[in-house]
């Protein structure tokens, strides 16, 4: 099968296939600054060898059980060897949405409204969604003004922020029976062209926030808990 490259991202590359499907090439670069990985940071900071094959393979455990619930994502297949996914086509929301799913009140949720809630206290699914724009540092977005923007409809709004609670539920479940807790997750979402949400993108470490007994796992560590349990 013929492949044509269409785009070229931190830490993936994009191929359009001739069957109409993309191909996503997990790359060895990660997001950081001054050689130290940070999974927020909008730049390549450093290369660590198999880090894309963890990320797949992580990405390829979730996909595979959240497309068995019927709940619609881009996922097609995944080459491990080649280190390859594939994905139906699907478009981003304006010019690139990032959800997010909270179980507790850390991170950036807690700077905004640490003074209504204390750190850890736990929230019921939280779901907020922010604009991909470094410059303005990924803008928080309401509900009334993605609809107002014409970014996305109130039926995908509620599809998209249903499946995300969904799927979180799923990582929740998985993560607790490997003695973890997932604090929260973020998550891309796409449509295709009958306006159908799809999850896209990575299920992988570096977009969770995980804890054991009380202290956070670096993304790194998380992926090699996570499959240490497995085996």
């Amino acid at each position: 099968m013929s492949k044509e490259l269409v785009y070229t991202g931190k830490t993936k590359d994009v191929y359009a296939l001739d069957n109409g499907n993309y191909e996503l090439v997990f790359k060895d670069d990660v997001t950081g600054a001054d050689g130290v990985f940070d999974p927020g940071m909008n730049q390549v900071g450093l290369t660590i060898d198999g880090v894309g094959d963890i990320n797949l393979r992580m990405s390829k455990y979730f996909f595979e059980k959240i497309n068995a619930l019927g709940i619609k994502t881009h996922y097609v297949n995944c080459d491990l060897e080649k280190t390859t996914m594939e994905v139906k086509p699907a478009k981003v929301f304006g010019n690139g949405l990032e959800v997010i799913c909270r179980y507790k009140a850390v991170g950036s949720f807690i700077r905004r409204y640490g003074e209504y809630i204390e750190e850890g206290t736990d929230l019921p699914a939280y779901v907020e969604m922010t604009f991909k724009n470094d410059e303005k540092g990924d803008p928080l977005v309401t509900k009334d003004a993605l609809i107002a923007l014409g970014v996305m409809t109130d039926e995908q709004y509620e599809a998209v922020k249903k499946e995300t609670q969904q799927v979180t539920k799923v990582v929740y479940d998985d993560m607790k029976e490997k003695g973890l807790d997932l604090y929260d997750i973020k998550f891309e979402f796409g449509f295709d062209k009958n306006g159908d949400v799809l999850l896209i993108d990575e299920i992988a470490s570096g977009n969770m926030r995980v804890y054991k007994d009380g202290k956070y796992i670096e993304p790194l560590e998380l992926s090699k808990l996570f499959f240490d349990a497995m085996k």
